[in-house]
């Protein structure tokens, strides 16, 4: 969608930096997403009222920007640097999913804000199956699937969730109403968004994994029918 474009003005803002890290092991920048996501998710599902609610979910949009930065940051300086290995990328979208539910799971777990965990669990799931679906076709196919409501724009929305959360904190502000028993918030918002962003992504990205498949098998069987091996013999 629109905000995974921004990959590629990232790319261009974080060049000076990259430049100045290139005695840096990329697979080092990976490992530091890991405890900074934590950081994040600690924060998020802690995060009460008040001003100190709102420092929390203040923090918690911090931590997740860093996370997402190292994320860019390692690529980038693997493909500037010429470090680009299997092991590398394994291990970014390892550390990518692990966060995904890990974040989802952090504000759908905060009993204050939302605290329906089984709905949590639900969008973290949705989340997957759509993730997973991406990094099968590179698999298979050898090309990444990157439609539907992709994770650049889902971190970026849920920062923006975090920060309107935030506010209301701050402002000790009350819900914007409730349907069905949950608390229509930023926190639930975003929690919905991604359930069914996951589930949007789940069926685009089979559709034209399909799609993609059947074409390849077409041009590049991996197997020969029997007609075929009896006029070779």
């Amino acid at each position: 969608m629109a905000l995974e474009k921004g990959r590629n003005i990232f790319k261009n803002l974080s060049e000076p930096l990259v430049s100045r890290l290139e005695g840096v092991n990329p697979a080092t920048l990976t490992w530091l997403t890991l405890p900074t996501g934590l950081a994040a998710a600690w924060l998020m599902m802690e995060a009460g009222e008040g001003q100190e609610g709102a420092l929390m979910f203040f923090g918690a949009a911090v931590m997740m920007v860093a996370a997402m930065a190292l994320d860019g940051l390692d690529g980038n300086l693997a493909r500037a640097t010429g470090q680009v290995t299997r092991w590398g990328d394994y291990l970014d979208h390892t550390l990518d999913r692990v966060l995904d539910v890990v974040w989802i799971l952090a504000l759908g777990y905060n009993m204050i804000w939302f605290g329906h965990i089984e709905l949590a669990w639900t969008a973290a799931m949705l989340t997957m199956f759509g993730s997973y679906l991406g990094t099968q076709a590179q698999a298979v196919a050898g090309s990444r699937n990157y439609g539907g409501f992709s994770r650049a724009d889902r971190m970026v929305l849920t920062v923006i969730a975090l920060l309107g959360a935030a506010i209301m904190a701050y402002m000790d502000a009350g819900s914007w109403g409730e349907w069905n028993g949950i608390e229509i918030n930023p926190i639930s918002i975003i929690l919905g968004i991604s359930g069914f962003g996951g589930m949007y992504t789940f069926i685009i990205r089979f559709i034209k994994a399909r799609a993609d498949l059947q074409s390849l098998d077409s041009s590049k069987p991996l197997s020969k029918s029997k007609d075929n091996d009896s006029n070779d013999e």
